[in-house]
């Protein structure tokens, strides 16, 4: 004889189908209830159930009609990505950026303050604070409208989001952004290293979202990697995974030295590249030994990983087309097997972009756990949860 489910499992149950059914809308264009069904396997009976039931939290609405259409469309469903906001944050040497994003990562606003490697704790804590209000301003939103922050600086970051040590930002070991930013905007805040968040972006959306293998070299001032191991985001057992520059036989450290070295010893990166591209022999003698210089620790990594893909970003990036050939050249040398190489396609704002996938963990880890609440409830538990003492990891 078959046990009837009970209300515990009933309500299991259709909380199960409810995620099944906002996992089909995050991931794809609008759908009609055949094509949910068939996504997520369900009837098409409970399908349209759920889909009413999503409706009436707010979390689905009915998508237009498709213009053109003859003859009574087919309803179609959409996740309701305008119903909350999230903030990513970069915080640089040079500059701090600030992205105000829908549920779906779309950019509403983005707003930069430039800034000093030298600048004291205090004040780059205060530019940070000038930055966020103008991006919440420029997105015509409040603080109390944010769900989440994700926030990318430099540095080791530790578990509670506090900065464990940080060589390139003076006074920045010891700070604990997130709870600065919890007290800023008043929403649950996650934080890590700026070149893990950038790998984090090009797996997301960038060129390295087919791939599941993936270092991301972090190529500027500072040289750093983010790794992707099975499609996911390698921190290691203390945060510290890639961070192989540490290493002075490596020669990261003084990579840059090599341009600095053609320009009289100053950080005029941009001219160096210009000038080897308008075929200034030293100039290009520089870039070359530059790029030798990074190769090794790459080959490392690379032969310690046997990765898919290769995935170039950076201020330097800009610079591709003078790097990549001596960079495979030197690949080809010390690698066993030189995996593709792709540059990055995001510019200035690849690391605030991952600060925003930061973001939209929390916001699905919570979305998906407790599908019983709507936006308001999502809304109204970030902001007692940021009130709280433990950091958001």
């Amino acid at each position: 004889m078959t046990e009837e489910p009970s209300g515990g499992d009933l309500s299991r149950l259709r909380q199960l189908n409810a995620q099944a059914v906002l996992r089909a809308l995050r991931d794809d264009k609008p759908l009609t209830l055949t094509e949910l069904a068939k996504r997520t396997g369900l009837s098409r009976a409970s399908t349209e159930d759920v889909a009413r039931e999503l409706i009436e939290r707010g979390w689905v609405a009915e998508a237009e009609p498709t213009a053109g259409t003859v003859g009574r469309p087919a309803r179609r469903y959409r996740f309701r990505a305008d119903a909350g906001r999230v903030l990513g944050v970069d915080i640089g040497g040079h500059s701090i950026r600030a992205l105000v994003t829908d549920l779906d990562g779309e950019v509403q606003h983005s707003t930069s303050v430039a800034v000093t490697p030298q600048l004291g704790r205090k004040e780059r804590l205060a530019a940070l604070d000038t930055c966020v209000a103008a991006a919440l301003t420029g997105a015509d939103v409040t603080a109390g409208q944010i769900w989440s922050t994700g926030v990318a600086t430099t540095g080791l970051v530790d578990g509670t989001g506090k900065v464990m040590l940080s060589d390139s930002l003076a006074e920045w070991t010891g700070v604990d952004l997130a709870a600065h930013l919890r007290k800023l905007v008043g929403a649950p805040a996650r934080v890590e290293n700026d070149s893990k968040v950038a790998a984090l972006a090009e797996s997301w959306r960038g060129v390295a979202r087919h791939a599941k293998d993936v270092v991301f070299l972090l190529a500027g001032v500072r040289t750093g990697t983010g790794l992707i191991i099975d499609g996911k985001l390698h921190r290691g057992f203390g945060n510290a995974a890639g961070e192989i520059g540490a290493l002075p036989a490596i020669g990261w450290l003084k990579a840059p030295d090599q341009l600095r070295a053609w320009a009289g010893g100053k950080d005029e990166f941009e001219d160096v590249f210009l000038a080897a591209r308008n075929g200034d022999r030293a100039a290009v003698r520089a870039v070359r030994r530059y790029t030798r210089d990074i190769a090794i620790g790459v080959s490392a990594l690379i032969l310690t990983l046997d990765p898919e893909l290769l995935v170039i970003g950076g201020g330097f990036s800009r610079s591709a087309d003078l790097v990549l050939q001596p960079l495979r050249a030197e690949l080809d040398r010390w690698c066993l097997r030189t995996p593709e190489i792709r540059v990055s396609t995001f510019g200035d704002e690849g690391v605030a972009l991952g600060a925003v996938r930061l973001a939209l963990e929390q916001v699905e880890s919570r979305l998906y756990d407790g599908t019983e609440l709507s936006p308001a409830g999502i809304a109204g538990a970030s902001g007692r949860r940021a009130s709280g003492s433990a950091g958001e990891r």
